[in-house]
């Protein structure tokens, strides 16, 4: 399969800038990839296509206010930094991007707020990539609050807006609970915690999991053939608990549906070696794109991507290839949202 493969028209004004006004009203579009029908509906239909001891696995990583805005020492010039992760808690080491890039050099040391927050910049790591140790007495537990009363949501750029107060609840699904992302799992969203009781009351068991999403996630993929594209790295963690509610589901020909393509990630780079999953707590750099086996996602809760994008081809891989690249052309003509405050799909 090749990256051409996965290129469409998509018009500008389809990258939906806000969410739906209520969450589990945004639109879903139902795809049987068995028989190749296709629905329209709304995403507080999904109760309907889900039954009693099905589950639901749901990511709950949290968005961090990983974007600072700031100015250099002496010449007070306004700089741009976008925290990736943390290196080390106890040196306040972290992973992060610049900009403007060719302005901010080993050595030098960056303010935030009105100086409650100074870094130092140790390494160049990419073009924009830079290490930064922040020059702080407190403990990580300190540091991260400052960050996060500082801190801006880390919207995408093709948001193509300002940040509004409302993002940092918006940008963030109703249960999450683990800091660590700075790209939410936008599948989930669209849940209400009146949904999810609805769901619970149906029998349906909601699972969690973690892994924080990081940037390149949305970083465009750059290479023709597939199978040379590498991943970021992102960490997971998968407990015991979940493992054995998800393999009780599968020994059952239960329903086990990925909430996001981050959740499918997760649970597909798990898989013991009976083909059910495994408790997990590591790193991930797995890249599912056509064809490819699943083993433990039978089903997919998911955004409309954009083309060409690494999401949608883990889309095609669980819906198959031509019924989802059929279904996207229907949704640009249905004009359904794109991209993270978008509209959602179900592939069953």
């Amino acid at each position: 399969m090749k990256l051409s493969s996965f290129k469409f028209d998509l018009p500008s004004k389809l990258i939906s800038p806000h969410p739906a006004a209520n969450r589990d009203e945004a639109r879903l579009m139902v795809v049987h990839k068995d028989t190749g029908k296709i629905e329209h509906k709304h995403f507080k239909d999904v109760i309907d296509y889900l039954s009693e001891d099905d589950v639901l696995v749901v990511n709950d990583t949290k968005v961090f206010s990983a974007l600072l805005y700031g100015s250099k020492e002496k010449t007070g010039a306004p700089i741009e930094v976008l925290l990736l992760r943390e290196l080390n808690g106890e040196h306040h080491l972290w992973d992060a991007l610049v900009d403007p890039a060719r302005k901010i050099r080993v050595g030098n040391k960056l303010f935030f707020g009105d100086g409650e927050l100074v870094a130092e910049v140790l390494d160049n790591t990419t073009s924009r990539g830079r290490t930064l140790k922040f020059l702080f007495d407190g403990t990580t537990e300190d540091l991260h609050g400052i960050i996060e009363q500082l801190g801006n949501t880390p919207l995408p750029k093709e948001i193509k807006r300002k940040v509004i107060p409302e993002d940092r609840s918006r940008y963030q699904t109703v249960y999450a609970q683990q800091i660590g992302a700075v790209v939410a799992p936008t599948a989930g969203l669209h849940f209400t915690p009146h949904l999810l009781k609805r769901l619970e009351l149906q029998g349906i068991h909601i699972a969690s999991l973690t892994l924080h999403i990081g940037l390149g996630s949305l970083r465009p993929v750059d290479v023709e053939d597939l199978t040379k594209y590498k991943v970021d790295s992102e960490f997971m963690s998968i407990h015991e608990t979940v493992a054995r509610v998800v393999n009780q589901a599968l020994n059952q020909r239960k329903r086990v549906c990925a909430v996001g393509v981050s959740t499918a990630k997760a649970i597909e780079s798990s898989v013991s070696a009976a083909g059910g999953l495994k408790a997990s707590h590591g790193w991930t750099n797995k890249f599912i794109f056509p064809p490819y086996p699943f083993r433990v996602c039978t089903s997919l809760i998911t955004n409309f991507h954009l083309p060409a994008s690494a999401p949608l081809m883990t889309a095609a891989a669980l819906g198959g290839y031509d019924l989802i690249m059929e279904a996207y052309q229907l949704a640009v003509k249905e004009k359904y949202r794109f991209f993270v405050y978008g509209d959602a799909m179900l592939i069953l």
